[in-house]
């Protein structure tokens, strides 16, 4: 788990996984990186679960490179990334292993995800790509925003409560393979926030595993509570990450065809803010942000290294 300014989701997090593996027979080893949270998560974590490992970083980091210093920290045949805002239910992590216990294909599975009034939450994604985007900065109807086309998979699939093969899911709670890990590497830490479980997710698939949705398994998930501390700089990490994304795993004509698209899409974005009526230094933070992430699409568009 890594923590950054999330002390008391943190603690109950790590709560909820304390009972969900008790009594589950489960051996486990739980370990928490902090980002150098200044709200004093490293401490209230390390006076509240003294038997934790607890890696506490002097300076923020980054997602990618905080979870990568756990998993190598780690020592399970199983590695579970999971964030301080889920509260694992019961019986979920039981899941979850039963899956890669009896599905030798699979290098890595995730639970059914819900908000925290029990509505359910997507947690099975198709690769991003020119749809999803364009779709992100223009939503049309609730029925295409809920489509393949946005890259989602049909609510029936979950319902049924079968597990079932997907591209990526949300990286609140993911549970790998230890193998898989040996053979595609850790996390990409030039991803600082945002889509390198969709990076490790595509390079899992083109290594011949497979990835799960285990519906039965279920998590809640207090969608973005870390992250909308800082909203203009988490946009700009997410476009910075999707395109770093984009120039990896897409052709020269399709990186170009999607900085278009983001381009339209933040000046769109920009008359809509303007016409808001939005607080004046909320307009120029917001506005700051567009700017940036203009900036981005307007460098040369080349593969990721």
């Amino acid at each position: 788990m890594v923590s950054y300014n999330t002390r008391d989701l943190t603690l109950a997090a790590l709560a909820a996984v304390r009972r969900s593996l008790a009594g589950s027979g489960l051996t486990h080893e739980v370990i928490v990186v902090d980002n150098a949270s200044p709200d004093g998560s490293a401490e209230a974590v390390r006076r509240a679960w003294p038997d934790i490992t607890l890696i506490a970083n002097a300076e923020n980091r980054g997602f990618a490179a905080a979870t990568n210093q756990g998993l190598v920290a780690s020592a399970g045949r199983y590695v579970v990334l999971l964030n301080p805002d889920t509260e694992v239910l019961a019986e979920a992590l039981d899941q979850l292993v039963r899956l890669l216990e009896s599905r030798p294909d699979a290098g890595a599975c995730a639970p059914s995800l819900l908000y925290a009034d029990g509505r359910f939450q997507h947690n099975a994604f198709r690769f991003p790509g020119l749809a999803q985007t364009l779709l992100d900065f223009f939503p049309l109807h609730w029925r295409i925003q809920e489509s393949r086309l946005n890259g989602r998979y049909p609510r029936r699939l979950y319902a049924r409560g079968e597990p079932f093969a997907i591209d990526h899911p949300l990286g609140a709670c993911l549970m790998v393979r230890r193998a898989v890990i040996e053979q595609v590497g850790l996390l990409d830490e030039g991803y600082f926030m945002y889509v390198e479980e969709i990076d490790w997710c595509r390079r899992m698939k083109a290594a011949g595993w497979r990835v799960y949705c285990v519906p039965q398994a279920r998590v809640i998930h207090h969608a973005g509570q870390s992250t909308r501390q800082f909203r203009e700089a988490m946009f700009v990490a997410l476009w910075r990450s999707r395109l770093r994304y984009f120039d990896r795993y897409h052709g020269p004509v399709f990186r170009r065809v999607v900085r278009l698209v983001i381009r339209l899409g933040l000046e769109h974005a920009a008359r809509r803010a303007r016409r808001d009526g939005l607080p004046d230094e909320e307009l120029a933070r917001r506005l700051a942000a567009y700017d940036q992430v203009r900036a981005l699409c307007s460098t040369p568009a080349r593969p990721a290294l």
